[in-house]
């Protein structure tokens, strides 16, 4: 089980951190994409607080695509079972009951999945023993079936063992810059998963050279391009829009391309615990 890749990593009380726990998922009927996020941040001046977030993608209707996010000053969490609670929203590690309203939009979900057996590491390995990074990431369920209700605006939808995967992050400061890409439904492919991370850091004012991660799980096989071995031969370029990236190892090569049109795409504003304001 991997539960245990869910609890906080920072102290309620700590200053200067921030915590987030995503869930994404598709519906099969309908293509439309979803993202559930659970955050809790404890800025540098001012109390710690929760924030709820919530986007919808329809590929068929854009009218229908949005985001919103809301905030709430009670966050707390219980360890048996791990249960974190942001504004009575409550997220375990093998669910997700709640409700957010926001921008003339209400939303509410009851959802449930079977726990992955271990999580995903997205990052080398030493980064999970020794505090190196701004911001860890590991995926605890990486590609799991999800059931159950969401309701956005009055419209609910149902899911049977849809494919979803569940992201627990946490760290200090967002990179400069950064692009991520998911995807577990390939056709053809039915149990396979590609998750890549390409991000830019900045060191006293100079940006740093890209440092692409990517992870592929195909056929059966489980290849994990994302350590430092690996990062100086992998490649990742990005802009609006598009995203493409490679990486090599003496047993497989991984390349890729990904895109979007903007009217498929929302605009998420971040606060980072320094007050730095940023966006994906």
């Amino acid at each position: 089980m991997s539960e245990a890749d869910n609890h906080r990593r920072w102290a309620a009380d700590a200053q200067g951190v921030y915590e987030v726990w995503y869930t994404t998922w598709n519906d099969p009927k309908t293509d439309q994409g979803f993202w559930l996020r659970y955050i809790t941040e404890n800025p540098v001046d001012g109390p710690p607080r929760g924030e709820l977030w919530f986007a919808r993608f329809d590929p068929r209707d854009p009218s229908k695509t949005f985001g919103i996010h809301k905030r709430f000053s009670d966050v707390h969490e219980m360890r048996e079972p791990w249960t974190l609670v942001v504004g009575g929203s409550l997220l375990g590690h093998d669910h997700a009951n709640g409700k957010v309203d926001g921008d003339g939009h209400s939303i509410s979900w009851e959802l449930h999945w079977d726990p992955a057996p271990e999580a995903l590491r997205w990052f080398p390995d030493v980064f999970y023993s020794r505090p190196i990074a701004e911001t860890t990431v590991h995926s605890p369920n990486p590609r799991v079936r999800l059931s159950g209700t969401l309701v956005v605006d009055g419209e609910e939808i149902t899911f049977d063992r849809a494919i979803a995967g569940q992201t627990h992050l946490w760290g200090k400061k967002h990179a400069y810059s950064w692009t991520w890409g998911r995807c577990a439904e390939f056709a053809g492919a039915p149990d396979a998963l590609l998750e890549i991370l390409a991000v830019k850091l900045q060191r006293r004012g100079v940006t740093l050279p890209p440092m692409t991660l990517i992870s592929l799980d195909l056929d059966g096989e489980h290849h994990r391009l994302n350590q430092f071995r690996h990062v100086t031969v992998n490649r990742g370029s990005w802009r609006t829009g598009r995203t493409t990236f490679s990486g090599w190892s003496p047993t497989v090569k991984i390349e890729g391309e990904l895109t979007c049109a903007p009217h498929q795409m929302v605009s998420a504003p971040y606060l980072d615990p320094d007050g730095t304001e940023v966006f994906c």
